[in-house]
Parts: C-alpha cells; sequence; structure tokens
C-alpha cells in the first residue's frame, strides 16, 4: 500500500477524535499483513487513565477483526511537528510484531522509522 494513501486515512480517522481536555486530536491508520487497514483516534476522559490513544483504538479494532499482523501504522495530529507514539502504544504495537514501519507527518513532510528504533528494548514474556 502507498504510505501516502495510509497517511490521508490516518488524516480522515484525526477528525473522529474526542479530544475536550487538551485540544490534541491523533489519528492512526494501521495496515495489516493481508492489506486490511483499521483506523483510531485518540478518546479522552476526564478521568484521564480512562482515555485511549489512536494507535491503541486501531490495534483493538484489528485485533478484534482477528488480525494480529500489522506491516505498518501511520500517526497523525492537529499539533505542528511529528506526533510519535507514546510508550505504552509501542508496548502494545511490539505485543504483535517485532518490528514494523511508523509513518509520520508533519503535514508537510513524511518521516518513516521503524518500530525497533522507537522502541529498542521492549518487554516480552515470550
Amino acid at each position: 500500500m502507498n504510505y501516502n494513501v495510509l497517511l490521508k486515512t490516518a488524516y480522515e480517522a484525526m477528525e473522529q477524535a474526542y479530544a475536550p481536555y487538551s485540544g490534541v486530536k491523533v489519528g492512526a491508520a494501521l495496515l495489516t499483513y493481508s492489506g486490511e487497514v483499521y483506523t483510531g483516534s485518540n478518546v479522552e476522559n476526564a478521568s484521564y487513565g480512562a482515555s485511549i490513544c489512536a494507535e491503541r483504538a486501531a490495534v483493538l479494532k484489528a485485533v478484534n477483526a482477528g488480525y494480529t499482523s500489522f506491516t505498518a501504522i501511520a500517526v497523525v495530529s492537529n499539533l505542528s511537528g511529528y506526533t510519535y507514539p507514546c510508550g505504552i502504544c509501542r508496548q502494545v504495537l511490539t505485543e504483535f510484531v517485532d518490528d514494523m514501519d511508523i509513518i509520520l507527518s508533519d503535514g508537510s513532510h513524511i518521516k518513516i522509522l521503524r518500530l525497533k528504533e522507537l522502541f529498542p528494548y521492549a518487554f516480552k514474556i515470550k
């Protein structure tokens, strides 16, 4: 899949974000090995710990549909600059893959990193 299409899908998902407290809207588009795309947006909660990130929302949707192998995720936000997956999201992604492309955009430029670059020492039980 063309990563520009994945980014466009992430921007579309960002529009569905619920961010009344921070005002930061994040969208993610997760690409499975079979070519399916699952989206997510952040959903904030007055009890901040109950909030969920866009990346985890996309992973949960994919897993609930039966997909557990991913090749890439695009992450965008309404902030200036790049928005990187947080530590919890990095850990959740490594539950399913050892490595994958992380595609970021600041609205003008695209940056592609590998998950292992962002999270070289992931916690693993198995």
